[in-house]
This record gives C-alpha cells, sequence and structure tokens, in this order.
C-alpha cells in the first residue's frame, strides 16, 4: 500500500486525538503516558530490564491509546513476534488496574497458558511496577484472596483463563477483555461455542467496555485475527521513502538482499551481506539505517471503521529495534525447502498469513510424465536410501535415488509379502538392501540408509530385525503427527523386549510426518513443464503404475477443528484407499536427510573428477516460491 504524505487517511489520527483529549481530564494520563512514567521491564522476561521507553517502539503509542478512546471498544492487532505486543498488552492491563479499574478477563489459548502467563509476566510485572505493588498483594500472603488465576485490586478482579474453559469464560461480566493469540485459541468452549462469542457476551452490561484482540497471524481462511482485522480501520505502519516520499508499509516483497552459501551437507550455512529496502514505487533503494531514522505514521486502509469503534493494526519484524533485516532474511535462506519452517517465517517475521497449497495434479498428469530410464540407475543419481512401511502382511518399499539440485528418482517400488514375524521376509528385504544398483557406465550404488516404519502390529519385530542390520543402516522410526514436530531428529533409543524382559536396544528415529509430507506435496505442487525435480519411470515393472501415483496423492491438508482449537491434518482423499506409496516415499526422504551426503565428494567418486564449487550468489525482492534463489550444478 502507498500513500502520500497528505493522504486523506492521515486525518484519522487527528481526528482520535481530539476525541481523546475532549475525553480526558487534563490531569489523566494516557496509556503511553503512564508507561513511560510508573513502568519497569522485569529482568525474568526483558532484555532491557527497567523503565518502560515509548520511543524504542513508537508505533506501539497508537495502539496503546486507543485504549482510552471513549470511542473505541475494539482493538485487533495483528503482529509478528519481536515486536513488543505482550508487553503492550501488559500496559494495558496495568494502566486499568492503577487508573480506570474494572471486571477483566484476560484469555490464552490454554489454561496453561494462562498459568505460564501470570507467573512469567504478571506476576513480576506486579511487583517491580509501584502503582501496582500498592493496589494488588502478593498471591503468597497468606490473607491475600489472590491466586494465580485472580487478581484482586480496588474496583475490580483480573481473571486470568484459558478459551478451553467454557466455565471460567461464562462466569462472570466484565468491563476489559484482554484476548492473546487468538489464532491459536480453541474453536469451541467445551461445547459452549465460540470463546470470543462468551466473553463477548459478558461486556453487554458495561456501555464502556473494552475488548483488546492479539495474535500473530497463521494461515489465510482460518485465521480469527484476519477476520477481525478486516472490520477495524485495518492501518498499517507505514515509513516514507527518503527519495520520493511515498509511504508505504515495508512487506518482505520491498527486501533486497545480497547472500552466499558457504559449506556444503552439515557444515552448509548462508551469510546475507546486506538487506536493503526497494520503494516499490520509486524502486530506489536504501539501507535499513536510513530507514529507521525516517518519518513514520499509521495509514488506515478502511478509516470509515472508526465510527464502529474498532481500530486494527498490522506489524512486521521489520520494524523491530530488535531483528536486523539480514537475520530476517537469514531465517528465510534456511527455511528453504521445509515448509513448516517458511509457515513460521512468514507468520512470525514476515508478518503474513500463510496460504497452504493444495496439490492440483492427479495421478494421470504423473503416469503421462514419466521418463525412459536408460539403467537402472539414470545419470545424475548421486545416492540411495529406502523407506520401508510396515503392513500384517507385509514390507511395502521404495527405493529413491537423489542427486543435485533437489532432484530426485523413483527407482523401485514395491511388496515383500509375508507376515514382518517371519524371517523370511526380513531376508528378502536383504536383497533389496544389498543390492548393487548400476549405471548404463557399470557402476553401482547400495542403498546407504534404509528406515523402516515400527508402528502397528509388529513392532518389536521391527525393533530386533533393524538391530541385526544395524551395520548396513537399517533404522527402525516411528512417525508422529502434528505442528512443531522436526521432520528428523536425532535418533533414541528404543528397547527390545522378549516376554517381558529387555534384552537390548536399537536407534529409533521420530519422523514428523506431516512436515515430511508437506514437502512432497509442496515440491509437487511448484512443479513445472520446463523441469522437473521429481522422476518416474515408464517402466510398470519399477512399480511405478496408476496405483503408485493414486497412494502418492492420497492424502491433503485440510484444517481440522476440536474442542481445543483447531489444527491442519492430513486427510485421505475420496477415491484414495492407500496411502502406502506416500509413507514410503516420506520415509525414504527422511534417509536421505539423515543421511546428510556430501554431494560433491559422491559426484567426484562417480565421475572421477572434482567439482569446482561455487558459491551461491542470491539477489531478490520476492517472496519465497517467486525469490531469485537457485542452487548451483557441479
Amino acid at each position: 500500500m502507498s500513500h502520500r504524505k497528505s493522504d486523506e487517511n492521515s486525518t484519522l489520527n487527528y481526528t482520535v486525538k481530539k476525541a481523546v483529549s475532549n475525553f480526558m481530564p487534563p490531569e489523566q494520563l494516557t496509556v503511553t503516558e503512564w508507561a513511560d512514567k510508573y513502568r519497569r521491564l522485569s529482568p525474568e522476561v526483558s532484555a532491557e530490564a527497567g523503565r518502560w521507553r515509548t520511543s524504542r517502539t513508537p508505533y506501539l503509542e497508537e495502539i496503546m491509546n486507543a485504549f482510552t478512546d471513549p470511542h473505541v471498544n475494539r482493538i485487533v492487532v495483528a503482529a509478528s513476534s519481536q515486536v513488543g505486543k505482550t508487553e503492550m498488552e501488559m500496559n494495558m492491563i496495568a494502566y486499568m488496574i492503577d487508573i480506570d479499574p474494572g471486571p477483566a478477563m484476560f484469555v490464552l489459548p490454554t489454561v496453561d497458558n494462562g498459568k505460564d502467563m501470570s507467573k512469567r509476566r504478571i506476576a513480576p510485572m506486579i511487583r517491580d511496577t509501584k502503582p501496582l505493588r500498592r493496589k494488588v498483594s502478593a498471591s503468597k500472603s497468606r490473607d491475600s484472596d489472590n491466586t494465580l488465576l485472580k487478581k484482586i485490586y480496588p474496583g475490580g478482579m483480573l481473571t486470568i483463563t484459558g478459551s478451553n474453559s467454557a466455565a471460567s469464560l461464562a462466569s462472570v461480566p466484565c468491563r476489559y477483555v484482554f484476548g492473546d493469540e487468538r489464532d491459536r485459541w480453541a474453536k469451541d468452549a467445551g461445547g459452549e461455542g465460540d470463546p470470543w462469542g462468551l466473553v463477548e457476551a459478558r461486556t453487554i452490561t458495561f456501555y464502556n467496555h473494552k475488548m483488546v484482540e492479539v495474535s500473530t497471524p497463521t494461515v489465510r481462511g482460518h485465521s480469527a485475527i484476519e477476520k477481525s482485522f478486516a472490520l477495524g480501520t485495518q492501518e498499517y505502519w507505514c515509513v516514507e521513502c527518503p527519495h520520493c516520499h511515498e509511504y508505504n508499509f515495508i512487506d518482505f516483497d520491498h527486501i533486497s538482499y545480497n547472500a552466499h552459501k558457504i559449506g556444503e551437507g552439515k557444515s552448509k550455512n548462508f551469510i546475507v551481506d546486506k538487506a536493503e529496502y526497494a520503494c516499490p514505487v520509486c524502486g530506489c533503494i536504501s539501507s535499513e539505517n536510513q530507514i529507521r531514522k525516517q518519518p513514520k505514521k499509521w495509514i488506515a486502509k478502511n478509516p470509515d471503521a472508526y465510527a464502529n469503534g474498532v481500530r486494527s493494526f498490522w506489524i512486521n519484524a521489520f520494524s523491530s529495534p530488535w531483528m536486523p533485516w539480514q537475520r530476517i532474511v537469514l531465517r528465510f535462506l534456511e527455511a528453504q525447502d521445509d515448509p513448516q519452517k517458511m509457515k513460521t517465517v512468514y507468520n512470525t517475521l514476515f508478518g503474513r498469513l500463510w496460504d497452504e497449497q493444495q496439490i492440483s495434479l492427479d495421478e494421470d498428469d504423473f503416469m503421462n510424465r514419466r521418463e525412459e530410464y536408460d539403467a537402472e540407475l539414470p545419470d545424475g543419481v548421486l545416492c540411495l536410501t529406502c523407506g520401508v512401511d510396515t503392513q500384517d502382511d507385509r514390507l511395502e518399499y521404495e527405493v529413491v535415488g537423489y542427486g543435485m539440485d533437489r532432484q530426485s528418482w523413483g527407482i523401485e517400488k514395491g511388496f515383500i509379502y509375508g507376515k514382518p514375524s517371519d524371517d523370511n521376509v526380513w531376508e528378502r528385504l536383504d536383497g533389496i538392501i544389498d543390492r548393487r544398483w548400476k549405471f548404463k557406465s557399470g557402476k553401482g550404488l547400495k542403498i546407504s540408509v534404509t528406515f523402516v516404519d515400527s508402528g502397528g502390529h509388529y513392532t518389536q519385530e521391527v525393533y530386533e530385525n533393524c538391530r541385526k542390520r544395524r551395520t548396513k543402516k537399517v533404522f527402525a522410526i516411528k512417525g508422529k503427527g502434528g505442528e512443531g514436530i522436526p521432520y528428523v531428529g536425532p535418533p533414541g533409543k528404543a528397547k527390545i523386549v522378549k516376554k517381558g524382559v529387555v534384552v537390548g536396544t536399537t536407534p529409533l528415529y521420530i519422523l514428523g510426518v506431516d512436515a515430511g509430507k508437506e514437502r512432497i506435496m509442496s515440491g509437487l505442487e511448484l512443479e513445472n513443464e520446463e523441469r522437473h525435480r521429481f522422476h518416474f519411470p515408464k517402466d510398470e515393472e519399477r512399480g511405478y503404475d496408476a496405483n503408485f501415483f493414486n497412494g502418492m496423492l492420497s492424502e491433503t491438508m485440510e484444517f481440522v477443528t476440536t474442542a481445543k482449537g483447531g489444527s491442519w491434518r492430513w486427510v485421505k482423499l475420496p477415491g484414495h484407499t492407500r496411502n502406502e506409496a506416500l509413507d514410503c516415499r516420506n520415509y525414504a526422504n527422511a534417509a536421505y536427510k539423515a543421511l546428510n551426503p556430501a554431494l560433491e565428494i559422491l559426484y567426484q567418486k562417480l565421475h572421477d573428477v572434482k567439482p569446482q564449487k561455487r558459491f551461491l550468489r542470491t539477489e531478490s525482492r520476492k517472496p519465497v516460491g517467486q525469490a531469485d534463489i537457485s542452487y548451483d550444478d557441479w
């Protein structure tokens, strides 16, 4: 968004300031003035402990002062991490207790979150801020009515609770509601309905009620803060370009950066040489230091919403005094090829909503683009891994080859029928693992790592047979779904038990299977006609027929609502009954990630030439999926 200095939307600030000045007695402080005078940041939670200074985060002034505007009864803040939004909430709560008390409720995603917030944030703030210390007695005092989740003060009480506690949300009338991390709230509070609706109903009897809604944005179309933001003034923290003097919101699209890659394999890293602002209006480049010194202001896209009493604000980490731009770009580069990490970067740093990609290809598309391999192993393959899914009547496996530029080749997909408790089944798997797969030149490769699923009814048999094959790098894995679980973590130890007695241990890898599936589907979605990174053979004897692709594309991400909130989960698509092909590829990819091979060394050995290293050099002003990043081949 772009606005000239004389933009009519800037009149909103004049209207607001006039309303506040007419309402407040001359001796009464605004939230900003009160915080600058009395608030102390506690050493337990702040790297800059001591006196609060709004000048450190000037973008918070307008938001905090909206709390004392008589025409505003709802404040919505969509913000990335590292911008001080939690301390902003603390300032409003502290002001309310000291200056304009009333019954209040502070709602977090869960009750446990509320307990943690009370211990880590609220209790230290009361202890270190003198006006509060006089009015709120310590919860440890014998004669105190205050508890961990209830803070009593003259004129009211602050109830701290979770969105999953229907009893607390519907318990008492309240003049003030503070909702933290709204996008993480439960969708249904114990069968009583929408938690926000429950607490909103508690404010009806107060003509001067205030509701503050704060959250990091999450997934587009499923974000509560996105919907609430649209109801308000839709204000963005904008900076004046030093060249054309236009005001714009700093988005990642406007960041021009240079970076290079150093090292390979486990030692691979990125160095960001510089990150600058490219004005979307005039195209001129300004340094981060220049932009930090430029005038800034909130500019509303929907100023008419002020008449409805709703002000909404949006800000990201590019305005944070604690987050250098080069560090933001580094986090972006480090998240490449990992959709879950990239989602975190988008939400917590870019302050952006994440668009979940939906796979648009079907099995016919993949059947039509299969390739003729001129040997068991096509040129380009540098290492092999194997993923094995365990069923009650078979082992199902896929051998996958990997090469430069994130390319992969399906080598063989097959079945070994028989119960996983039978030695013969594992001996036939040995035939796959021990096999030397050949190039056209006659050279060959063996499988480097094999991951075997230990879920199901044959867990102990998998553990025991993997231990026997440890020298062949055959390892047991256990898949775990859910957000925030790393794709491949370091291995733990699984106990091998016979007749109730522990007879040994074997390495066990825990896989974030949702993260793995998202990698696969995101990669397939980004495929294009000019160049494919996923290769499959035409020879159906290798196992790559319509049934394979039906299984490979058997699942999609859907937002599933539960009593505890909502989350994105992988669910089967109609018409797709089996998903073993997807699981096998997921396990093979995880084995490759755990192996983390130095591909340039493998290239050298296979081709008898020494590759010439070249640094990756990037310069981009584009978001993920469009960034000018190319991984050089050797």
